[in-house]
């Protein structure tokens, strides 16, 4: 049973992404399933660090996703509504998982194969996204199915993050 057959009822909005995308000075639009510009990750150039802003379609900036440097582990950071929401990879066992550490409130946990874009996000033990290829024909094109009413900018701003990593550490 597929996470679209789980959640009948809870609304579902559907947001298109290409993979692999996201470099510094890279600008794309995600776009919704009716294939309407929906948010625009604008790849900012001349930093010394990974920098992207997700922003409405009006040039509005929604959130900051940056890379930490001098961290540990491979960390990025997104700033969203005022807070810093950390983001690493964590390792169970022979699992991956990334982690979003949020500063008041329930953090986001992503599991499932991140480099093939087949994964979901929970939140407080529930999946509140999932994330596949298999809903389009394009090769370099994912979708990102958020469930109920989240923070669509959250999600969208850790599925960034997320892919940056594991590119990061496939290439």
């Amino acid at each position: 049973m597929g996470l679209r057959d789980r959640h009948d009822g809870a609304p579902k909005r559907t947001f298109q992404l290409r993979e692999k995308v996201f470099a510094v000075g890279d600008d794309f639009w995600i776009e919704d399933d009716a294939g309407r510009k929906a948010f625009k990750v604008n790849g900012k150039a001349l930093r010394l660090r990974q920098t992207f802003a997700l922003e409405d379609p009006e040039g509005a900036e929604l959130a900051t996703i940056r890379e930490k440097k001098l961290a540990i582990r491979d960390t990025m950071v997104i700033e969203l509504h005022g807070g810093e929401i950390k983001v690493h990879k964590r390792a169970f066992g022979i699992r991956d998982r990334f982690i979003a550490e949020v500063d008041e409130g329930e953090n986001y946990t992503a599991k499932g194969n991140f480099v093939d874009h087949e994964y979901e996000i929970e939140r407080d033990g529930e999946t509140v996204a999932e994330i596949s290829k298999k809903w389009f024909r394009l090769r370099d094109t994912y979708g990102v199915e958020v469930i109920g009413e989240q923070d669509v900018p959250m999600i969208l701003a850790f599925t960034v993050c997320i892919d940056t990593m594991a590119r990061d550490r496939a290439d």
